[in-house]
């Protein structure tokens, strides 16, 4: 044994003790995996959005638009000539009607005529008979059928701006669906 034991070697130094709680790469995760975790997520509740977005309950149309004022009348009547197709696979039940004609004007809108005042406004505008029933509100529609109607409102347009108009709007609301709204184009546009 040789006279000069060697000296215990101190424990060797930390760069900083605190190294250990405050990086990221102690911390956090792999980013591969985190990444791929996070794409699958996005593909899953892109197609939930996908699978559940709303479907439109039907497709509508307008047919044709009719103007009549009768001499002696103070005010005039619309009546629009509207296709509906029931295309959901639930019945489809009418809630409100109303209408509205656009012009330079501006938005002449009025709530669609009952149904059981059809028969004495067009005795009173004889022009607007022999267009069809009228479309009423509460009336039910069959997943698949189709059910044409017509529509009377009374804005305040005279029969220049109503052949000038920009437009012709109605709109049908039925009873937990979104609203169907129908646009005619001015007879300039077609």
């Amino acid at each position: 044994m040789s006279g000069n034991p060697t000296p215990p070697q101190p424990p060797a130094a930390r760069k900083n003790a605190y190294d250990e709680f405050g990086t990221a790469t102690r911390n956090l995760p792999p980013v591969a995996p985190v990444a791929v975790a996070i794409v699958l997520v996005a593909v899953v509740v892109a197609i939930l959005v996908y699978v559940n977005r709303a479907k439109p309950a039907a497709q509508a149309s307008i047919d044709g638009v009719y103007f009549s004022q009768p001499a002696g009348m103070p005010s005039p009547m619309i009546l629009i000539a509207v296709t509906l197709r029931n295309t959901s696979d639930k019945t489809l039940y009418i809630k409100n009607i109303s209408a509205a004609v656009v012009t330079d004007q501006g938005n002449q809108s009025d709530t669609a005529a009952a149904a059981r005042d059809y028969e004495r406004y067009l005795t009173a505008y004889p022009d607007l008979q022999g267009h069809g029933r009228p479309l009423e509100v509460e009336m039910k529609i069959p997943p698949g059928a189709v059910q044409q109607g017509t529509v009377l409102i009374s804005p305040s347009v005279t029969k220049e701006q109503f052949d000038a108009r920009k437009d012709t709007t109605v709109t049908i609301e039925p009873y937990d669906q979104r609203l169907l709204d129908l646009h005619e184009k001015s007879p300039a546009a077609k």
